[in-house]
């Protein structure tokens, strides 16, 4: 059951002056492949992935705060293109085409795609794809606040961009509560005796070492062509 309540989640959203043409840059976290209603979907079908009762809230509740973003987002496109239709600015715009407000679109025109959703029914797999899309929203919300054309705007966007990282935050710690924010294996088939092997396969100049491929971690495999000469 849901119910709608007529105001923002946060305070509303407000603009010094219509710019449409960021307005078409603002479609990316509409309808886009890091917008808000991507990451709603997720979360919301995710949460039926899982049997454990406060992850599954944990979901819904993040995927709600999903929603309540799209429309904040909304409402700035609907701001950024109100009473400019007569300017040359929005007659070079997708919205000259489609009218005011937002649409099911990205900055570049593109129809959203349930393709963008990431969720493969098994929740460490989930989390961790949630935590990446958390990541690719934050990065498209620091693009669009740099060129963000007035201060309004500019805060509502850091609104958006610091809740970004509370999820990822929210998804990591539930991870951790599986033990599973650092450990790689989940699924029932174990692996076989190359899962600790680590391959130099770019050897173009100086190799480097680090915890990705150190000796505590890995068999690290410095000539793989002559290792495997060896073994034949």
């Amino acid at each position: 059951m849901f119910f709608h309540k007529k105001e923002l989640i946060e305070k509303d959203v407000k603009i010094d002056d219509p710019n449409p043409r960021y307005a078409e840059l603002l479609l990316e976290q509409f309808g886009g492949a890091t917008g808000e209603l991507s990451a709603a979907l997720q979360y919301w079908v995710q949460s039926f992935h899982t049997e454990d009762q406060g992850i599954r809230d944990m979901l819904q509740d993040i995927a709600v705060e999903e929603f309540s973003h799209l429309e904040m987002i909304g409402r700035l496109i609907e701001n950024h293109t109100k009473n400019v239709d007569q300017t040359e600015a929005f007659k070079s715009t997708l919205f000259a085409v489609r009218g005011k407000g937002p649409h099911f679109l990205d900055s570049q025109g593109q129809a959203w795609t349930a393709a963008y959703l990431n969720e493969g029914g098994d929740v460490v797999r989930d989390l961790r794809a949630d935590i990446a899309a958390e990541a690719g929203a934050r990065q498209t919300y620091e693009s669009l606040i740099k060129v963000a054309p007035d201060n309004q705007t500019k805060e509502t966007l850091v609104h958006l961009l610091t809740r970004e990282i509370s999820h990822t935050k929210m998804f990591m710690k539930a991870l951790d509560s599986m033990g599973k924010l650092t450990d790689p294996f989940f699924g029932n088939i174990q692996p076989d005796e190359t899962v600790d092997i680590y391959y130099n396969l770019s050897t173009n100049g100086e190799d480097h070492r680090g915890p990705w491929n150190s000796d505590e971690n890995f068999r690290y495999i410095a000539d793989p062509m002559k290792d495997k000469v060896q073994k034949q």
